[in-house]
């Protein structure tokens, strides 16, 4: 009997052991569909590569879940089956403690700061601790600011999120978070949210404008406040067993390609925030933007307590603040 694993391998190691007439492709895993940002970016790297080593070095993407969800895809990497893999913060929360500090709410103040922290020297660190655990960190990409929406009232302030059951990720931050805010986390897999909207399993939930936008949650949850509580990043990780196999010039090659793919990632992101904003207004969805964001975030040290456990990572804590000095917040 195959087990998962030897399954989701299979047809990464069947091309690989067919390919015999050059090197190998990279492969890449992401579960977002073909047409998402951080895929485009993906096939922009693949471009890069075949533009700067005249076709030496390819990646071969597998978009849409085609090989599991990022819990599985995560493990293969580590285990050298993907070379590799884009993934969201939280499943590596486990992995590398410090990755946490990039989810903890009401960190960041604008989307400005938080990019300035994922290109600057605390994203660079927290890159680095990844390569003990078998991933090298190569980027990050942009997932915009999550805010709340529910079907039941505009939020303002804590009070008013106060006995709502608020759909969260199968994450102990964001549990806490929602806790904290005096609502009730409901953890519920991404696919059953909208479902749950309309029988009243929960009242509302948390995530950016094209996530709202394209699960359609905005058709049931009619009320979108822009809390902008977490600005978590996506992150692009290599296998260090696939990473080792490499030369120097080898890796160069892709860590300026992957680096280079950041700003086109932000550019489609961009585009598509935009996109999704106009189309949501469009459909009678009232968006609360006279949140009043200092109350949120001043329920938030039990939070940042609980989950900021090393002085490594209080220190990354003051660094990305330093960044930050008081500038305004983005509207998305």
């Amino acid at each position: 009997m195959l087990t998962r694993r030897q399954m989701l391998l299979a047809p990464l190691l069947l091309s690989a052991c067919g390919r015999r007439d050059g090197p190998r492709p990279l492969f890449a895993a992401d579960a977002h569909p073909d047409e998402y940002p951080t895929v485009q970016a993906l096939y922009a790297i693949d471009r890069l590569l075949d533009e700067r080593t005249n076709g030496e070095m390819r990646l071969r993407v597998y978009a849409g879940g085609q090989m599991g969800a990022e819990k599985d895809t995560l493990e293969i990497t580590i285990f050298g089956g993907l070379d590799l893999n884009r993934v969201n913060l939280a499943p590596l929360n486990s992995i590398v403690p410090e990755t946490v500090v990039l989810a903890l709410p009401f960190l960041f103040e604008s989307i400005a700061h938080a990019r300035r922290v994922f290109d600057g020297e605390p994203g660079r660190r927290i890159l680095e601790r990844m390569t003990p655990h078998g991933l090298k960190g190569l980027c990050y990409y942009d997932s915009g600011a999550r805010s709340f929406y529910n079907t039941q009232r505009p939020i303002r302030t804590p009070d008013d999120l106060r006995g709502l059951k608020i759909r969260v990720q199968n994450s102990d931050i964001y549990v806490a978070m929602v806790q904290a805010l005096g609502a009730n986390p409901t953890p519920i897999p991404y696919g059953e949210v909208y479902q749950a909207l309309i029988q009243g399993v929960v009242d509302g939930a948390e995530n950016n404008w094209p996530s709202y936008e394209s699960s359609r949650h905005f058709e049931v949850a009619k009320h979108y406040s822009l809390t902008r509580h977490v600005m978590a990043p996506e992150v692009l990780v290599a296998s260090t067993r696939s990473w080792d196999k490499m030369t120097v010039e080898e890796q160069d090659t892709l860590l300026a390609a992957a680096r280079d793919s950041v700003p086109i990632m932000r550019a489609t992101w961009d585009k598509r925030v935009a996109d999704s904003r106009k189309r949501v207004l469009a459909a009678d969805v009232q968006l609360v933007d006279d949140v009043e964001h200092s109350a949120f975030a001043a329920l938030m040290r039990p939070v940042w307590d609980q989950f900021v456990t090393t002085p490594e990572m209080q220190d990354l804590v003051d660094s990305i603040r330093s960044l930050g000095q008081g500038e305004k917040n983005d509207d998305d």
